[in-house]
């Protein structure tokens, strides 16, 4: 008996090359010129970036409390300080930038894997999990010192 080795169906995008790219390259160049505007400008410093909405109005860190923080230190080459601001950060930037690759493979090569009902399943309960294991996180930084963004 011969097995079938089953490859998953391809589903190719008809727009043109230039179409499919413009919202990576546009992304890209919009994240570039924040990155280089969040090197220039300090964060620590008051009066340049508004305040995070739970610090302000409740004192207590959110999930992403000091991500802008932390990663003005990574941008220059402070690990040690990014993970002080937010440890989420380790875990985050990776996954993102994967993410942006993937993105853009897909955009150039005009092809991407045909998403079934069962595919569409499990990426639903693994964002829940995603989303629960965030907002877990921003509850336990709240009451272990070590992971608070570092602010005050």
């Amino acid at each position: 008996m011969v097995e079938q080795v089953t490859t998953r169906e391809m589903v190719t995008d008809e727009r043109s090359l230039r179409r499919r790219l413009l919202p990576v390259v546009a992304t890209g160049v919009a994240a570039i010129v924040g990155s280089l505007y969040l090197r220039a400008v300090d964060p620590n410093v008051p009066g340049h970036y508004p305040g995070c909405p739970s610090q302000m109005w409740f004192g207590i860190d959110c999930p992403g409390c000091g991500g802008m923080r932390g990663t003005y230190d990574l941008l220059h080459g402070d690990f040690s300080g990014m993970l002080d601001h937010n440890v989420l950060l380790v875990i985050a930037w990776p996954l993102a930038i994967v993410a942006f690759g993937i993105w853009a493979f897909r955009a150039w090569t005009g092809r991407r894997p045909r998403v079934d009902i069962p595919t569409q399943a499990r990426r639903s309960r693994m964002w829940v999990g995603v989303l629960i294991a965030v907002l877990a996180f921003g509850v336990v930084r709240n009451f272990v010192p070590y992971l608070g963004s570092g602010a005050g």
